[in-house]
Parts: C-alpha cells; structure tokens; sequence
C-alpha cells in the first residue's frame, strides 16, 4: 500500500499532461507577447511605406455569441456538442504607421486561438470534482488536448535536433569521405541551419540560407572582421593539424581584406549590382542569415567568426581520429517541442498571413480614397483560418503531417498514451535502423516498450510514466551558470 500512496502523491504533484499545461500556459501568458514584440521589431525594419504596430494584445476566455447578439461563457462540453471550437477571442491594439505619423489606432478583434482543456484560459481549471460532475465533465480527465469543430484534439510532441548545438560526422560524398558539422541556429521563430564541411584535402566549404555555394570558410572569416593572416593564426590553436588546416585554405583564396572579402560574397548573393550595394547585401546576409542565434547586428560578427572557429576545429579533431564523433540518437543532442512550442509556430505563421491581409486592405483604402480605418481592413478569418486548418488537418507549419490527431478515446490509458507521444520527423518508408533503435540515454525519458509494429516501429514513441519536460530557457540557464561563478569571455 505505501508504494501506492508514493506513485499516488507523484501524480498528484505532477499530471500527467503537466508538460502541455504548462508549455501551453507559457505560450499565453509570454510567448504570445515575445512574437508580438518581434513582429513590431519587423515591422520597424521594414521599408514599406505603412506599417503596422501592435501596443497591445488581449485574450478573452472562450464566450459565445448567440443568434440574438447575447455573449456567455461556454464550457468544453457545450462545445462537444454544438460541434464548436472551444476557443479564445484575440484583441489587439493595432495603429497604422506612414513614417512616424500615425494614422488611425484601434482595439479590434483579430480572431480565435485554440485553448488547451484545463488549461489557465479554460473556464475548467481550478474546478472541484463535484463543479467538473456539475458541468458534465469527468473529474479524472487530464485534459491537455482542444476541442476544434466539436472533434477533441491531441497535439503531438514532436522530437528534433536540439537548436544552436553542433553536431559533427563523418560522411561520404562523391565516392569521398569528408567531415561535417552541422548546427540549427535558432532565434525568435526563425531557423538557419549551417553546414561546415572539411574534405579529405583540408579544404573548408560553409553553407547556410542565402549563401553562394562552395563558399570557402576563411573567405567568411575575413568578412567577419579577421582580415590578416596573423589574426587568423592567433584565433586558432597552435596544434600542428589545425595550422596547416589554416595555411592550406589561405593560400587557396584571393581575398586579402574584409573589404575584397565582403566584395566576394557580395558578386555571388548580387551579380550584376555596384559594388556599394554588393558590400551591404553581402553584409546583411552575413549579419541576418549566418548564425543568427549569436546576434544579428555588425557588433556580433566577431561572435560568430570565434563560433566558426571552435566549429571548424571539432571538425579537424574528428577528422584525425582525437575525437568521436558526436551521436546524433544520444537524448542530449535532441529537444522535444510540446504543445506551447507548436502553437507558438502555427500562430507566427498566421499572424504573418494576417498582416500581410491588413496591409493589402490598407494600400486597397488609400489607391480608393477611402477613410484609413482599422476596424473595416481588419479581417480576422486570416488569422483564425490557418489556425483552424493546421488544427484541423494536422498539416503543420513546413508541411509536417500528423501533428494534430484525433484524441483516442478507446479506453483511459489510451488517452493517457496518446497524450504522452512522441513522434520522430523521419520518414517512415525509410530504414533510418540506428534512429529506431532503443539508445541507453532514453532510460527514464522514453518508454522502453511501447512502440507501434510495422514502418512506424521507433518512430513513435511515448513518454516514460515518470518523465517530465523542463521549460527552461536560456536565460534561465545563464543565471544558474553566473551562481556557479562562470563568465562571459569577451574578446
């Protein structure tokens, strides 16, 4: 019986959807207001003529607007059966910029977003057991999924890479063998992934979104700021592989100054163009698209070059046999993304349609003569459209099937096993033998025996029963490194 009592307290203290509740609740209550304030940051760097700014946004519990104009709250079970979404009405303060001036601002309504049952924009949460049986629903349902078009919904945690870490490995290429490290940078929604590859003779190619190909690395490291030779040499290690590494690839490119560097880059990503605007177009690829998790503006261009650095001698010490190579199945180098991080993609995404619609209604007022107005160029089918779709059909954000699925409702542990999966973004007609295999580091993170038979066997998995999915975040960590007394080496 104690063991009972112990199994008991833990899934009292802790849900077993409490990885949902709470990446859901975080997204509400700060993610929402993060992709707001990056959408105004946008906005100011845009070049167009009218702009949009957000000052505020404000999400009202889920209501009803009945035939006669009456608005009242609605329960989950209310909208089972009236085959209604269970969702929250979004507002936001919205003013309509030309230059600095602005011409009209307005609170409207821009439409609905999906609430998570149970969760702090659900009229359920702190309910006792008799209000739950009061309201016609059951005491002991977790909660943690939606309730779309009547239709109960299950968002599933999806695995991937761990974003802004390197991984390095040896491939084949062309019939030749050659090392690669590959990293995911990641900042505010927006995703680059960089390739660094160092081939049997030494020689060092870089790609990223934007960039020419077969771009020579050090070409990059003299257009971030390491324009001698001497500075080169300094930056790396003075172990005799990486030297020669250097020596090798400078003596292959013609560059000999940040200047001829940026001019490079700039007659492939803008042939054709002046010079001027090829040295600002290679500067603004450089600055926006390479590495972006480490900064966006001039002042980190010395960050990112030390980053390519220490890259490109993980790369170097692979390549000579003083190190392995990195695990890609290993459960460090992989992050889980739950129901909060995947609302937070689908609601970026239709928040870019929606103002993309706002703004086309604006230039449509103004080439017409008409009185700028915000509530009548304001349509909120283009946010609440795409939502309802991707909930819907579970067509995600980069064309990813199946993460919205229909709740499976067969027996209790089946709704408890289907809110704790986990899928792997591989495709299942594919071997992929060592990504589904079971690795040492899934003990006590994923379960060791539930897995479909068939082409989805290691694909799909489920949480282990006493798993639970931090959420911190960077800044979090930082702290936590600044009490263990570790510094920020600036160079």
């Amino acid at each position: 019986m104690y063991y009972w009592d112990v199994a008991k307290s833990i899934f009292d203290e802790y849900s077993i959807v409490k990885q949902h509740l709470d990446s859901y609740n975080e997204f509400v209550n700060k993610r929402i207001y993060e992709a707001i304030e990056e959408i105004n940051e946008a906005e100011d760097r845009s070049s167009e003529r009218r702009t949009l700014r957000f000052h505020k946004i404000r999400l009202e519990k889920p209501i009803v607007v009945e035939a006669d104009g009456s608005r009242r709250k609605i329960m989950p079970m209310e909208s089972r059966i009236r085959n209604r979404t269970y969702s929250a009405s979004v507002y936001a303060d919205l003013s309509v910029m030309e230059g600095d001036q602005e011409i009209d601002r307005a609170e409207v309504y821009i439409g609905e977003l999906p609430v998570m049952i149970k969760s702090d924009l659900c009229h359920l949460k702190e309910l006792t057991r008799e209000e739950l049986i009061a309201n016609k629903e059951d005491p002991d349902d977790p909660g943690g999924y939606f309730i779309v078009n009547g239709s109960e919904k299950v968002l599933i945690a999806v695995e991937d890479f761990a974003p802004n870490r390197v991984l390095v490995s040896k491939e084949m290429k062309g019939g030749k063998e050659l090392v690669s490290g590959r990293i995911f940078s990641v900042r505010k929604g927006f995703r680059s992934k960089l390739v660094l590859e160092r081939k049997q003779d030494g020689m060092t190619y870089v790609s990223f979104p934007s960039s020419p190909p077969n771009l020579n690395l050090f070409i990059v490291l003299k257009a971030l700021g390491f324009d001698s030779k001497q500075k080169l040499l300094n930056a790396f290690s003075d172990k005799p592989e990486v030297v020669n590494d250097v020596l090798l690839n400078l003596e292959s490119i013609e560059a000999k100054n940040a200047d001829e560097a940026l001019d490079y880059i700039g007659k492939r990503v803008a042939a054709g163009q002046s010079e001027e605007y090829r040295k600002g177009r290679a500067a603004y690829v450089l600055d926006n698209y390479l590495l972006p998790h480490v900064g966006v503006t001039s002042n980190d261009r010395k960050k990112k070059a030390y980053f390519l650095i220490r890259m490109l001698e993980r790369c170097i010490e692979v390549a000579t046999g003083k190190r392995d190579e990195d695990d890609k199945d290993h459960y460090a180098n992989k992050r889980i993304k739950i129901s909060g991080m995947l609302i937070d993609e689908i609601f970026r995404y239709a928040m870019g349609h929606f103002i993309k619609d706002v703004k086309y209604q604006i230039e449509r007022a103004a080439t017409r003569g008409r009185k700028m107005q915000i509530k009548t160029v304001v349509r909120p089918d283009a946010m609440s459209d795409r939502i309802n779709f991707a909930m819907g059909t579970g067509m995600w954000v980069g064309k990813r099937p199946g993460v919205s699925q229909l709740l499976d409702r067969i027996s209790y542990t089946a709704t408890l096993s289907h809110l704790r999966r986990v899928r792997s973004p591989l495709s299942k007609g594919q071997q992929h033998f060592e990504a589904r295999d079971l690795h040492p580091t899934h003990f006590g993170k994923i379960c060791t025996h539930e897995t479909p038979e068939g082409q989805r066997c290691g694909l799909i998995k489920n949480l282990a029963i006493g798993c639970f999915i931090s959420g911190d975040t960077k800044e979090d960590i930082s702290k936590e490194l600044e009490k263990l007394g570790v510094e920020l080496i600036k160079h």
